[in-house]
């Protein structure tokens, strides 16, 4: 299994707000968690900072060998249930971190399933055969649009509401998670990133960078494009591999 992972604070923000872990458990399983903070500086530091420690722990306590998907699927959306609540009652309790959340992507990937939970508009993506395919489906306003016909795809991507998100850990007491499930192949890779890279790095610079880098630089890549093409938020970027 091949880990890679690199965040960035970006050319412009003042702190990084963005948190991850990643890891293996054992029979060669893969997991990772990629979170975007936001509610000002301290309070997106907490919430994702937060989220991430949590999950991370559920995760490496609750999998076990030979576990069926479905109970994957429960491990990933009871952590991050957890994690909403945690955060949710920091933010309550606590006036200067009132309103914190954070976007959050959560990956255990066994037996060559990748296995997602997400909420917000932080991204996991599938690159196969020098193509890039979108696992997840953001949850914004932008997006939203786009499904009901009143953006095209094009238009979304330049629209300037396209940071607003309509789903988020801890800014309710409740949160509503997506779930899907996705096959590697052995040359596959799973891309995890925040929209520090998606909003700055085009699908087809990210497939320009995988052809032309070896798979243990695409994480440093990636986040130097974005950098390069204005860096206006922090960028983490998480790879895993067979």
């Amino acid at each position: 299994m091949r880990i890679v992972a690199k965040t960035d604070i970006g050319l412009t923000r003042t702190s990084n707000e963005d948190s991850y872990a990643a890891g293996e458990l054992p029979g060669s399983v893969a997991w990772a968690v990629v979170c975007d903070g936001m509610g000002g500086s301290a309070g997106g530091n907490v919430a994702s900072s937060t989220a991430v420690k949590l999950i991370s722990e559920r995760i490496s306590s609750g999998y076990r060998k030979g576990m069926s998907t479905n109970s994957i699927r429960n491990i990933l959306t009871s952590a991050i249930t957890a994690a909403n609540y945690c955060v949710y009652e920091a933010g309550k309790n606590n006036p200067e971190l009132t309103g914190m959340g954070t976007t959050v992507v959560a990956v255990i990937l066994v037996d060559g399933v990748a296995c997602i939970a997400h909420a917000g508009d932080s991204r996991a993506y599938l690159l196969s055969e020098g193509k890039l395919k979108q696992l997840t489906k953001d949850h914004s306003f932008v997006q939203e649009m786009v499904d009901n016909g009143r953006l095209t795809e094009d238009e979304a991507k330049h629209d300037p509401r396209k940071n607003i998100i309509t789903r988020a850990l801890g800014v309710d007491e409740e949160i509503r998670i997506d779930f899907c499930e996705e096959f590697l192949s052995d040359s596959d890779v799973l891309l995890i990133c925040t929209d520090g890279l998606t909003n700055y790095v085009t699908e087809l610079e990210i497939c320009e960078i995988a052809r032309d880098n070896s798979y243990y630089e695409y994480a440093e890549q990636l986040v130097n494009r974005a950098n390069n093409n204005g860096g206006g938020d922090n960028i983490t970027v998480v790879t895993l591999s067979y």
